[in-house]
């Protein structure tokens, strides 16, 4: 009778409701939690199918839960540099665990990116889950695939030692005075017999200076640069030597511990003529394991020093920029010098741009890229299914993850130093606090009332 299916349908809204207040429960309790996403009961008729002249009966109501997944909240600073959080579409991708993975283990997604270091040094957030991230190669480039999982690997601070840097440029800004006096010894100057160049100390320089550069190994190592004035106007012989010379073998046709000979020369506006200048601008040093012959002018590390070829530029300036080699008639002076590389430096911390790029800081200045975090997107995020410690997983409904750079197609950019407020609003939440409260005592009220007329039905017959 339509009475029962009263009674039902008073059932329903009790069950309804309840279920509500669980969801604002919830979003309430989670209004501080760090990438929250906001449950709702949605409710849905359940009618019974009858006929138009048939007696109506009650079908109730039921909800499903459904959360609001792709609606961001507010982002606001962090306290370390690895909190992270997504401007924008996409997920950090997680997982339960940091290493010897299986397949059994589960690929999770979050907004919640409150990481930090635990006891390994492995990135995980709040809920214990592990950050995972495209390694960088050491040449800085980066392999990502859109739906590779096992390209990816779990986020390592502890694995990243020091580091050292070989120098690969030099610059110098200095000025040769136009009126230095040709000496003496340049009549019979040849740089390559000892007696005869610079190097060996056998003629004095009219200018020289010393350049610290920085070996494979982070090595200070020492290059002279020796200039003598030449009887050829606007021109001056060049020679640069290594310090001390058991630092470096070298070919035929140079001695002495010379690395690089020949002239530099200037316009009549005491501009750099590179056009004229002779003296080598790229020093290409053969690792000290080479054990190849060394042809005319090739050089190497000594075996005893034990570190890696490298090549350096030679920056001694343009006539079409300022700076560099200059031949005013002002006194002879090194200005400055540029010179990159760095000695051995330890691990100071992590840096995270808004492409990803998780930066290693070390003690010497250097910054180098170790990992780039993906951002995860779906066709139908809202399809997720909700796991524990804010993540979700992947259903039929939300479609695959496809792996993205920060900023590229539809995925966010990554703002460092900043966490993702839960998406709940209070005022609404404590509304429908009040109107699901008013709902249950209204359903209440079906039952009471059915039980009232249930009970005149049944003293019909006394």
């Amino acid at each position: 009778m339509s009475i029962n299916s009263a009674l039902w349908a008073g059932a329903t809204g009790l069950l309804a409701n309840s279920s509500a207040l669980a969801a604002v429960s919830d979003n309430i309790a989670n209004v501080n939690t760090v990438g929250y996403k906001r449950a709702a009961a949605v409710f849905r008729p359940v009618y019974d199918s009858h006929g138009v002249t048939s007696r109506y009966a009650a079908g109730g109501v039921t909800t499903t839960n459904n959360f609001e997944i792709t609606t961001g909240g507010l982002l606001t600073p962090g306290t370390s540099p690895t909190d992270m959080a997504i401007a924008g579409n996409g997920f950090f991708v997680v997982r339960p665990v940091a290493g010897n993975v299986s397949a059994t283990d589960a690929v999770l997604f979050t907004r919640s990116g409150s990481f930090s270091a635990d006891s390994q040094g492995n990135l995980r957030n709040d809920a214990g889950l592990f950050l995972y991230g495209w390694p960088v190669a050491q040449d800085g480039s980066v392999t990502t695939n859109p739906s590779d999982l096992t390209g990816l690997e779990a986020i390592n601070l502890s694995s990243i030692g020091g580091a050292a840097e070989a120098t690969t440029s030099v610059g110098l800004n200095a000025n040769l005075q136009a009126s230095q006096p040709v000496s003496a010894s340049e009549a019979t100057y040849d740089p390559t017999v000892s007696a005869n160049n610079m190097a060996s100390g056998g003629v004095t320089p009219d200018f020289q200076r010393n350049i610290q550069v920085y070996d494979s190994q982070g090595g200070a190592r020492t290059i002279t640069i020796s200039m003598l004035k030449s009887s050829t106007a606007n021109q001056w012989h060049a020679e640069l030597h290594v310090s001390p010379t058991t630092d470096i073998t070298t070919g035929a046709g140079l001695v002495d511990g010379q690395i690089a000979t020949g002239t530099i020369a200037f316009d009549a506006n005491g501009e750099i003529d590179l056009t004229n200048t002779t003296l080598p601008l790229t020093l290409d040093f053969l690792a000290s394991n080479n054990t190849a012959p060394l042809g005319a002018t090739q050089f190497q590390w000594a075996a005893s020093t034990g570190v890696a070829g490298q090549s350096i530029d030679l920056d001694i300036g343009s006539p079409t920029q300022p700076g560099g080699m200059t031949q005013y008639d002002s006194p002879s002076a090194l200005t400055s010098t540029q010179v990159n590389g760095s000695a051995f430096g330890t691990f100071t911390g992590v840096e995270v741009d808004s492409d990803g790029f998780v930066y290693a800081k070390f003690s010497n200045g250097i910054i180098r890229k170790t990992y780039q975090v993906p951002i995860a997107t779906f066709v139908n995020a809202n399809g997720l299914n909700v796991e524990s410690g804010g993540a979700f997983s992947v259903t039929p409904d939300s479609g695959s993850y496809t792996f993205n750079i920060p900023g590229t197609a539809s995925a966010g950019t990554i703002a460092s130093s900043t966490l993702e407020n839960s998406n709940v609003d209070l005022a609404t939440e404590f509304t429908s606090l009040i109107t699901t409260q008013r709902a249950y005592s209204a359903s209440s009220k079906i039952i009471t009332t059915a039980d009232e007329m249930l009970d005149e039905a049944i003293r019909m017959k006394r």
